[in-house]
């Protein structure tokens, strides 16, 4: 025979083999009872999961293109309550070819479909899982008895519903459409579970390994890798888990979003305060147990700052984060961008309401310390800060800071209160730089040198505007070796002293050096009064008071500026006023005492007392207009000018 006539041969043989294949397992399609085949699957499931699905619906047998079974209406470990753990619309079952040739029935793999998955934590712990994982555990043992085993166990267009009563809680979690592929072990220890499924309007990929399956079941020290990924967030975990004698998870633990204030929201429904809270990493070794998560080793990235440390997280009862640590250099700025006092014209308090989302929501208690901090345009030194955080109020106290040149400390307090904020300061900043310290923290930048400043106040409201409205308390200034910014008192003395009618012109600018500058206030209602304000200099004295209105943003001040290097022999004393607002206020020296000042004013002055003395009026007058109209026919030598 030649090889081209066995050739021929085989072309017409295979064809005759395949089609006598398909005759066959189109009649066992119709031949294999459907009853038989519902108690081989049932038998199987029960051999590999330990579990007895409860077949209820019909039976659909086809095995022509490929050997499947089909059942509607599935139940999966019904434990009679009325809500077994699994309800699944179909659950298809592929058989293998060539043991069903031979007249046996046997599953490679089951799919179910459109199934709900129940997962109920009772007030005690306990799940209603806790027994089908009892079940699952035997089937698994090596000295159980499998006849046979499938590998993989696919969902489809699933559901999965979480109902916990554990610790008080009563919270429902679902997670919809889930696509899974379950490694089942057949000949392997491992366990491998892959897909996805929505949670929050968010779709997530997600993978689960357990390095031996039965060890984890039966609560033995098992290692565990878990990968989710979603659009806010990715976690990685690789470790090790176990439940006997009680929850502990161990490992390496990364985390990271390109917004931490999305991740919160989607999560939880957290609404963080304040601004910032954007791209966060974080890398640690975990323990978790007992409600609690303790992270060791903790590299955290935030808003582009980094820091070292440890950090525990409380999930038993409310939230709670507690933690140290350390950064080099921090920015604190994005976080405080959200806070804004002035109002768009940059000259009024804020009126729009202020609104503390997310206080309520966490407890804190958070030590950090960092070489530098930047705060807007400040740049602060060395600082320890410890944050708190409880029934909705936040408390931050500085322990000490190296602050504008020198050291700052104290307190700051913020708390929900009907309806809007509380605000606390309890703040004292010795041997500053007075320049950058009122300027950064005040935003008044007319008096520099060094000196100690303290401030003590709180308030409440619904606005900014509302919060000055209410501020009460004190606060107190020493300084030295500095300058009043913006005016030169010394020169506007000398100038009135010589010519007290000369004219005030603009004496907004130069500088007022001073030796020493107290200053104490007393704050009521938003109304700021000027008890003490005493500034010696080498060559002027002030003394001023009044009243400073924080709501409105103006002065209405009274002083006396004495020339203390007065070439005459008394000191030249003015009485003054400031008012106006305190962007750009206004010094006016009191008229009166320059009148009196004045020789040729002072018979005006003295007519006014004695009406009968017009002579007396009108030579006064004369004197006055005499040099004016002189000037003006007058051309002066060169050289000279008109006085």
């Amino acid at each position: 025979m030649t090889a081209a006539t066995g050739f021929r041969r085989l072309a017409i043989a295979a064809p005759a083999a395949l089609a006598v294949v398909l005759v066959t397992l189109i009649a066992l399609s119709f031949l294999i009872p459907a009853a038989t085949v519902r108690d081989a699957v049932n038998k199987e499931i029960h051999a590999v999961t330990g579990l007895d699905p409860a077949l209820r619906g019909d039976a659909k047998v086809s095995l022509f293109p490929s050997g499947t079974v089909t059942f509607h209406n599935v139940l999966l470990g019904d434990d009679g309550t009325g809500e077994p753990a699994v309800v699944a619309d179909e659950l298809t079952a592929h058989l293998r070819y060539f043991p069903l040739l031979a007249g046996r029935i046997e599953i490679a793999d089951v799919t179910l479909v459109r199934p709900t998955i129940r997962v109920t934590f009772d007030p005690d712990g306990q799940s209603n899982w806790s027994g089908l994982i009892g079940s699952l555990a035997r089937a698994l043992r090596p000295d159980h008895e499998r006849s046979a085993s499938f590998s993989e166990i696919g969902i489809k267009d699933g559901a999965v519903v979480i109902h916990n009563h554990f610790a008080g809680h009563n919270v429902i979690e679902r997670l919809d459409g889930v696509e899974f592929q379950l490694a089942w072990p057949s000949i392997s220890r491992s366990f491998g579970a892959i897909g996805r499924f929505v949670w929050h309007d968010e779709p997530v990929e997600a993978s689960l390994t357990l390095g031996d399956f039965l060890a984890a079941l039966t609560g033995e020290r098992s290692g565990l890798k878990l990968r989710l990924s979603g659009g806010p967030v990715k976690i990685a975990f690789d470790g090790a888990a176990s439940y006997q004698p009680t929850l502990k998870i161990e490992g390496t633990l990364s985390a990271e979003s390109p917004s931490l204030r999305e991740a919160m929201r989607w999560t939880d429904g957290s609404k963080l305060p304040f601004g910032g809270f954007g791209r966060f990493a974080l890398r640690a070794q975990s323990e978790i147990g007992g409600g609690v998560v303790s992270l060791t080793g903790v590299n955290v990235e935030l808003d582009g700052n980094a820091a070292e440390g440890v950090i525990t997280l409380s999930t038993d009862g409310r939230r709670a984060v507690q933690g140290t640590l350390a950064a080099d250099g921090l920015d604190l700025t994005p976080y405080v961008s959200g806070i804004r006092l002035l109002a768009a014209n940059e000259h009024n308090w804020d009126a729009l309401p202020i609104a503390l989302d997310g206080l309520a929501d966490l407890n804190l208690d958070l030590r950090l310390s960092a070489a530098s901090i930047k705060v807007g345009t400040a740049r602060l030194g060395r600082t320890a800060v410890a944050a708190n955080m409880r029934a909705g109020k936040l408390d931050l106290a500085i322990g000490e800071s190296q602050a504008f040149g020198g050291i700052a400390k104290g307190s700051l307090g913020l708390a929900s209160a009907d309806g809007g904020v509380a605000v606390t300061s309890h703040l004292q900043f010795a041997d500053v730089d007075l320049q950058n310290c009122l300027g950064e923290v005040f935003g008044f930048r007319k008096l520099d040198g060094r000196g100690n400043l303290a401030v003590n106040v709180e308030g409440s409201g619904s606005s900014v505007l509302a919060v000055t409205g209410t501020l009460n308390g004190t606060a107190s200034l020493v300084a030295r070796d500095g300058a009043l910014s913006g005016i030169n008192v010394e020169q506007l003395l000398r100038r009135l002293e010589r010519r007290p009618l000369s004219g005030n012109g603009d004496f907004r600018s130069g500088r007022t050096p001073f030796e020493q500058l107290t200053l104490n206030l007393k704050i009521v209602q938003g109304t700021i009064s000027v008890d003490d304000m005493r500034i010696d200099g080498p060559a002027v004295r002030l003394a001023v008071g009044g009243q400073v209105s924080v709501p409105a943003r103006d002065l209405d001040l009274k002083g006396v500026a004495t020339l203390v290097s007065s070439a005459t022999a008394n000191e030249f004393e003015l009485p003054f006023v400031v008012q106006g607002p305190w962007d750009d206020p206004i010094m006016l020296p009191d008229a009166q005492s320059l009148i009196r000042r004045s020789g040729a004013a002072a018979p005006l002055l003295d007519a006014i007392r004695d009406r009968t003395a017009g002579t007396a009026v009108r030579s006064m007058i004369d004197k006055i207009l005499a040099p004016a109209a002189s000037s003006a026919t007058t051309t002066p030598p060169a050289g000279k000018s008109p006085d």
